[in-house]
């Protein structure tokens, strides 16, 4: 049994350490991360992706100055209070190249920009309020006094709805698809500016949901959305690499 510290002499093994990861819930977020890195390291000596003697001592000297150790004999020190040895240190920065290579071609501008063109209506958005009421009977009566006088939205959410959003007016702001319910997401992404939904059940019927949409947002290419279109991107390239190995866990 492996030990990697001891509290006032008594020893906190490996095993320990894993059933702790695993019961807090952080073990499978881990392992996730350990299978990202190594296919995509995997990928790039496939895909012949080199990396340079220089490229590897700027990120070592990048390495140390993040931690201050400012001379060969503190970084030694370091690594030997890991318990890691100078060869392991290269591969981990070797590798930690081969996967921001990788990601370069995978999520670079241009992939970005034909993603994009290809999937623009999936990145467009819209501006809505809601009204959220305890009885599909307020919620049946609601939606008739506002088709009658649509301007008073606001001061109806702000005296009527139990959501928290009735302090500024029912107000939610800006959102993306995938952001609503389903079956309220395919109609008030087709809905007009202006227009009323619902009212809409909560699953237990407890809550019953009205919308107006204030404005829509076709898609552009702006920083938010390049950031999405590169997360999609990462995952799809991911979910693909990992389909190729024979993942077990042991």
């Amino acid at each position: 049994m492996t030990t990697i510290l001891k509290i006032d002499g008594e020893a906190i093994s490996v095993a320990e350490l894993v059933q702790n990861l695993k019961l807090t819930g952080q073990f499978e977020g881990l392992i996730e991360q350990l299978v990202r890195d190594r296919v995509t390291v995997l990928a790039a000596r496939k895909q012949g992706v080199r990396v340079t003697d220089e490229e590897i001592q700027e990120r070592a000297d990048q390495f140390r100055r993040v931690r201050g150790l400012h001379r060969a004999s503190d970084t030694n020190k370091y690594l030997d209070a890991l318990g890691v040895g100078l060869e392991e240190f290269e591969t981990f920065l070797t590798e930690g190249l081969y996967q921001e290579k990788v990601m370069q071609g995978v999520c670079g501008d241009a992939a970005v920009r034909a993603f994009f063109k290809l999937n623009s209506p999936r990145f467009d958005s819209i501006e809505v309020s809601h009204i959220v009421l305890d009885s599909e009977g307020k919620a049946k009566e609601m939606i008739s006094v506002l088709r009658e006088d649509p301007d008073s939205f606001e001061e109806m959410a702000r005296e009527h709805s139990v959501a928290d959003t009735r302090e500024h007016g029912g107000l939610i702001g800006k959102v993306l698809r995938g952001s609503l319910r389903g079956d309220v997401e395919s109609k008030v992404f087709n809905a007009g500016a202006g227009d009323l939904l619902g009212p809409f059940a909560s699953s237990d019927r407890t809550t019953f949901e009205i919308f107006r949409v204030n404005a829509r947002h076709p898609a552009t290419l702006d920083d938010d959305t390049a950031t999405e279109v590169r997360r999609l991107l990462r995952e799809d390239w991911l979910r693909a690499r990992a389909q190729e190995h024979v993942i077990e866990a042991c």
